[in-house]
């Protein structure tokens, strides 16, 4: 599923399309485009230029230029094709420009999300700008396994399954640790570890690019002592970890 990195790459592509004014909207699939009936999304668009791509965790939205925001959601499988040909199945939502190109959400299966106005209300903060004091206060409270916390998209934004084992692997931490013991020199060293992590997937194109990633498996090993992996589900996701250098809290 994609994560914060492959949604920045994303937002990145869009980036190659500012400026260009969208002269038609393919905005057929009431799916991907609900609650929007087909020509609404179009007849809000058109005319309209794209000029400026954000990002907060892996949610996406688009500044038309003093028309609605636009706002686009990856899925499961889902990217961001600009001036690339046209798939006649896998294209979900696509713009065209004035003097030809276009950008396309392509998703084989069909779980993106294209919306106008998106509102992020419940999202938090994104993982990789949330100050030092605020990762503190969001993810050092309660009682919640500490894995949970980081996947908690209202307490930070754009941390997913692969990426909070990779940050809690570099962090030697478990994730089984609850929330609320852990002092404000884990929480900042944490808070360290996850925007390095974040730096380093994006500049190698996504969150499978970990460093723990490929022995996220049965026999896999720690990557750094040998020690097999062990394997649970924490938040209600797999999850791999090292006993020996992220020790389960006692008790």
């Amino acid at each position: 599923m994609p994560e914060l990195p492959e949604a920045e790459r994303a937002r990145q592509a869009i980036e190659r399309a500012m400026g260009r004014e969208i002269v038609a909207v393919e905005d057929f699939d009431t799916w991907v485009c609900r609650p929007h009936a087909p020509g609404e999304i179009a007849a809000a668009l058109q005319g309209r230029r794209l000029t400026a791509a954000h990002r907060r965790g892996k949610f996406m939205w688009v500044e038309t230029g003093g028309g609605p925001d636009l706002g686009l959601h990856l899925g499961m499988a889902g990217r961001i094709a600009v001036d690339e040909e046209p798939h006649p199945t896998w294209d979900r939502f696509a713009l065209s420009f004035a003097g030809g190109g276009r950008l396309a959400l392509r998703d084989k299966r069909r779980l993106g999300r294209v919306v106008l106005e998106p509102d992020f209300s419940h999202v938090g903060p994104d993982a990789g700008e949330v100050s030092r004091a605020e990762f503190r206060a969001r993810i050092g409270r309660g009682n919640a396994p500490l894995k949970a916390r980081l996947l908690d998209q209202g307490a930070i934004a754009g941390v997913g399954n692969l990426l909070a084992d990779e940050i809690l692997w570099q962090a030697r931490l478990s994730p089984l640790a609850r929330t609320g013991e852990l002092d404000d020199d884990q929480l900042d060293h944490l808070w360290r570890t996850t925007r390095r992590v974040l730096r380093n997937t994006i500049r190698r194109g996504g969150a499978h690019t970990g460093e723990v990633n490929d022995h996220r498996r049965d026999g896999g090993c720690c990557p750094r002592c040998g020690t097999p992996l062990r394997r649970g589900r924490v938040g209600g996701r797999t999850t791999y970890w090292c006993p020996r250098e992220q020790p389960e809290p006692e008790g």
